[in-house]
């Protein structure tokens, strides 16, 4: 194709020429006292443009000749500068490559090769990056005296280059470093030194959390996680998981019930919504010796019981048998409704019993407890807590026969 073009351009300057010089009548007169030159117009143009690339051809040479040693300059601080790059690179491979001794050395080598180079001193990104690789190095190597040295320059470096996300990335590192070391309070400070748009990303929110997790302050880890859920930083069932975990271990924080208390009040509303974590507050709340909130935080669950699980109505028929203590007979419609609502499970009917033992209401107690020890859906544990309840009626009522039997129907289970 590119010769097709050359030879339409070489037909079409023959014409122009063929055109314009093929009849040659005109003559060019050059005066230079006392002489005359004449000669024709033809030869004047090819002269004329000779003459223009002679001068043109000499004035480049001249160019060149003067520029020679501005030119070496170059060259040699672009071998210099390919060089460092060339190191910068070979310690970034040989640090994925787990070389970290070698990638130190590497790193070295571009810092000393930039370093002796004052024309390469405009690039703070390139030093920024060669201290980092320098400093991730030695934290594989546990040499924290160095490592610590090396990210001071680099963030020196980066506060130098006047880029935000370098400056932002070498914090990152180093609060991931940090936690490698089980230093929470160091993570904890480089992650609050982020502006607010980067302590929002998702790599800062998970450190962040790890951190606040290590240093065991468990509410600000569960707002963090569910910043973290939000921006889909975990998938839906792992988030409902640790956000549970979460909030369990905040309540289990507690020292006593005012203290309790407050952790449940600070808690989101989605978290008290939480059969589980309900359950847990209202438990640990009645081994606080405070029965009457552990019930209201449950009664809320008790009066939708039918649309919950079968694993939260265990949990919470586990933590409101715990708190029956004082219990008035104001629950008894609610339970009753939700036995009727579901009278397959045995849960419900076995947080029935025991309530109706505590209001005693016997009769209708020993009806729902001896069913309840019966049904092999229940739990071993609640079974024999059944049994036991209607051995202590059967020995308020004198009956030895059926404290026996219930007695020896507790033993039996496995």
């Amino acid at each position: 194709m590119r010769t097709i073009i050359w030879t339409i351009l070489l037909f079409a300057a023959a014409v122009v020429a063929a055109t314009f010089l093929g009849a040659n009548d005109a003559l060019v007169t050059l005066y230079w006292a006392p002489w005359r030159l004449d000669v024709s117009f033809n030869l004047f143009i090819i002269a004329l443009v000779l003459t223009v690339a002679v001068v043109y051809v000499s004035l480049q040479g001249v160019n060149a000749l003067v520029g020679l040693p501005r030119r070496a300059r170059e060259w040699r601080l672009t071998k210099r500068d390919r060089s460092a790059q060339q190191a910068l690179r070979e310690s970034l491979a040989l640090f994925f490559g787990a070389r970290y001794t070698r990638a130190h050395k590497a790193a070295q080598r571009a810092m000393t090769i930039h370093d002796e180079t004052p024309e390469l001193g405009s690039d703070p990104e390139f030093t920024m990056l060669a201290h980092l690789l320098a400093a991730g190095s030695m934290h594989r190597l546990q040499d924290r005296t160095r490592r610590d040295d090396h990210l001071s320059q680099a963030l020196a470096a980066a506060r130098g280059s006047g880029t935000r996300p370098a400056e932002e990335g070498a914090r990152l590192m180093a609060a991931e470093w940090a936690l490698e070391d089980r230093d929470a309070d160091r993570a904890l400070e480089l992650i609050g030194e982020l502006s607010p748009g980067v302590a929002r990303r998702t790599q800062a929110l998970r450190l962040k959390l790890q951190a606040a997790r290590l240093a065991r302050q468990p509410l600000d880890a569960l707002r963090t996680a569910r910043l973290l859920a939000k921006h889909q930083g975990f998938s839906q069932a792992a988030a409902v998981g640790l956000l549970r975990s979460l909030a369990i271990e905040a309540l289990e924080s507690a020292r006593d019930a005012d203290q309790l208390r407050r952790v449940w009040q600070q808690l989101d509303a989605a978290d008290r919504r939480d059969a589980f974590v309900a359950s847990c507050a209202a438990t640990m709340m009645t081994e606080l010796g405070s029965a009457e909130d552990a019930r209201a935080w449950l009664k809320p669950f008790w009066d939708q019981a039918a649309s919950l699980g079968s694993e939260e109505r265990a949990e919470l028929t586990r933590a409101l048998v715990a708190s029956l203590r004082g219990m008035g007979v104001d629950w008894l419609p609610r339970l009753e409704a939700a036995a009727q609502a579901d009278v397959r499970d045995p849960h419900l009917a076995y947080a029935l019993g025991c309530a109706l033992a505590e209001v005693q209401l016997w009769g209708k107690a020993r009806q729902q407890l001896e069913r309840c020890g019966a049904d092999p859906r229940l739990p071993a544990r609640e079974r024999r807590a059944a049994w036991r309840q209607l051995a202590a009626m059967a020995e308020r009522e004198g009956d030895q026969a059926r404290l026996h039997r219930c007695f020896r129907e507790a033993a039996e289970i496995e």
